[in-house]
């Protein structure tokens, strides 16, 4: 995966924020998770498709069938790195609506929901 050195071409989202886009269940929203099964076994939360980055090869042919370019697109991972490498990417490939969950799903632990583990 090569990424742009160019400012982010995506905007940065509060976990505050996510959680109340989850709890609108706003179906126009696409959610995407990059971190790996096993993270997810130990810690998720709803609605996300799962793309872990060391299996980018096996589906990036496939983005553009699975998601649209111009819908909002939320990018989560364990801290706010990779999903800030994913957004990267999906710019490259011409999405416009990107956000990065700042603090990725450790700070959703933190700040909104206890109640999800953190690793």
């Amino acid at each position: 995966m090569t990424v742009s050195p160019n400012p982010a071409p995506y905007a940065s989202l509060s976990v505050e924020a996510l959680a109340q886009r989850l709890a609108e269940a706003d179906d126009a929203v696409q959610l995407i998770d990059v971190r790996e099964p096993s993270e997810l076994e130990l810690a998720s939360l709803p609605g996300f498709a799962n793309l872990p980055l060391s299996e980018f090869a096996e589906w990036s042919e496939t983005i553009h069938s699975r998601f649209e370019r111009d819908r909002d697109t939320i990018v989560l991972c364990h801290h706010g790195i990779r999903s800030a490498q994913m957004c990267g990417w999906l710019a490259q490939q011409g999405f416009t609506q990107l956000k990065n969950v700042t603090g990725g799903i450790d700070a959703y632990s933190l700040l909104v929901d206890r109640t999800v583990p953190r690793y």
